[in-house]
């Protein structure tokens, strides 16, 4: 007879924050003896301050590197082959990534698949779409540069990607994926335009609200060993604390990044944000608004959304994420009202005279405030899609069990369906 989780266990990066701490990254791989790093950035960072200032750090304190910039914006099992590819070449004996989630994500994937070879692409993919094999040993050292407040990829043992072939997103999860240090620097999201911060800054909200209302860790199967323990656990004494600090940061300094960015408070509180974000889901784990996101990312058909400059359609994570949020907390709010209710007031909401069965409502209502005010897309048929792609888009969340198995609430193809359908218009 199966039995549950009894344990949970705390995971993430060293994380460093300071004015100016991407000036020494170079001091920081020369201290780790490091004879090449592989710098890896997209096209349009790689020409950027962020990018050159690293590239500078590494020159003055004498570590040899290589520079790959051609990262591709919400990356693809071929654009993770193509980086892997040019690594294996350069044989390098550490990594940088500067960039969004797209770059830390890619720059973990080559870290892993460099290191430990296998037989097959899809080994280490999560189930059921891959095999889900643990990762055999450490990795390289990896060190993490965000260049905007969203993803928290510098914390997390997580490296999302798009499967062409599925038109979905799934990817690779395992504690030894996480970056070995995570550099926030605020001076570096200076260079994200209002629309992107809009976005990464509602991925923040969705990272916090998700790992606060996933199932308890004492509600999943324990697994037969440690090393199998999954690295989304389900939520968690520790998790929680570091979910509703984001989220009472973002209620503070969402807004305020967005409509002006030259305020510096609210930049480095939102970077500070995504870590803490990170460090909450990272170890709690996200449900139903990412395994809803998957393809409705991987299956846009034309939307380029403004801010990113890209030349193929594009719908953000942020964007994919939050315009499924509010129909999926009006869903999820009844396995958990007080929960549901704590994290809307984290959020900026009086609740003291909120009753339970209003949970759901009260806390949707709260993110369309962000999504109206960030001027989000007003759901799904406003980037393309209509009632003849929901069978698809359930199709495409159904095998994203890693995530969606935490939700609160089981969603089955039925309730999946109805979702996105109130998902169609967001008000």
């Amino acid at each position: 007879m199966a039995q549950n989780e009894f344990a949970f266990e705390m995971a993430t990066s060293s994380i460093r924050f300071g004015v100016g701490v991407t000036r020494e990254v170079g001091m920081d791989l020369a201290d780790l003896g490091v004879r090449k790093a592989l710098v890896l950035t997209d096209p349009l960072m790689g020409r950027m301050r962020p990018a050159q200032t690293v590239q500078q750090s590494l020159d003055e304190n004498r570590v040899p590197f290589v520079l790959y910039d051609q990262v591709r914006v919400e990356p693809t099992d071929e654009s993770f082959l193509h980086a892997i590819a040019f690594a294996r070449e350069a044989q390098c004996d550490a990594f940088v990534a500067v960039g969004g989630g797209s770059t830390l994500d890619t720059a973990k994937a080559v870290n892993l698949y460099t290191s430990y070879p296998p037989a097959d692409f899809l080994d280490y993919v999560n189930p059921p779409i891959g095999k889900g094999l643990p990762v055999p040993g450490p990795l390289k050292p990896l060190i993490a540069i965000p260049t905007t407040a969203g993803t928290g990829s510098e914390t997390t043992g997580v490296s999302i990607f798009d499967l062409s072939r599925m038109h979905a997103k799934t990817g690779i999860a395992s504690r030894r994926l996480k970056p070995t240090l995570g550099l926030l620097d605020p001076e570096n999201t200076r260079t994200m335009p209002p629309q992107v911060a809009a976005a990464t800054g509602l991925d923040v909200l969705s990272h916090a609200l998700e790992s606060y209302t996933a199932l308890p860790f004492s509600q999943r199967p324990r697994p037969d060993r440690p090393l199998l323990r999954p690295a989304y656990q389900g939520s968690n004494p520790i998790s929680d604390v570091w979910s509703l600090q984001a989220l009472r940061m973002v209620a503070q300094y969402l807004v305020r990044e967005v409509e002006d960015p030259s305020d510096d408070e609210a930049r480095a509180h939102m970077i500070l944000a995504s870590s803490y974000a990170g460090v909450g889901f990272g170890n709690a784990g996200v449900h139903l608004p990412h395994g809803m996101s998957y393809p409705v990312s991987g299956m846009v058909k034309s939307y380029r959304a403004p801010g990113y400059a890209v030349d193929h359609p594009l719908v953000p994570h942020g964007y994919s994420v939050i315009l499924n949020a509010p129909a999926v907390f009006r869903f999820t709010a009844s396995a958990n009202p007080g929960r549901h209710l704590e994290a809307a007031q984290a959020l900026g909401v009086d609740v003291s005279r909120c009753q339970s069965q209003d949970a759901g409502r009260i806390l949707a209502e709260r993110i369309l405030w962000f999504m109206q005010r960030l001027k989000i897309p007003n759901g799904l048929s406003a980037i393309g899609y209509t009632a003849a792609d929901i069978p698809a888009l359930v199709e495409g969340t159904l095998p994203q069990h890693r995530v969606t198995k935490l939700a609160p609430r089981p969603a089955g193809p039925e309730e999946l369906s109805r979702l996105f359908e109130d998902s169609m218009s967001a008000w």
